[in-house]
């Protein structure tokens, strides 16, 4: 089920789909006014949500929260 940027935490990772492109990222830090700093999971570069989703969302916009299945 998709979440909002409300349930967003720190720590937690995330996937992202928007216009087509996905993204996978881990959440490091807030940055206020629903912006964060992000570290991708494949690239391991750092940017803002703000950044990624600068160009609006679309029909296709999702957000999932990753879930590690070891306990």
């Amino acid at each position: 089920m998709p979440i909002s940027f409300d349930n967003i935490r720190i720590g937690k990772k995330y996937f992202l789909t928007n216009y087509g492109e996905e993204s996978e990222f881990e959440v490091l830090e807030w940055l206020g006014e629903d912006n964060y700093k992000l570290k991708d999971l494949t690239s391991l570069e750092i940017y803002t949500l703000n950044d990624l989703i600068k160009y609006g969302v679309s029909d296709d916009f999702d957000i999932y929260e990753i879930r590690s299945t070891r306990r």
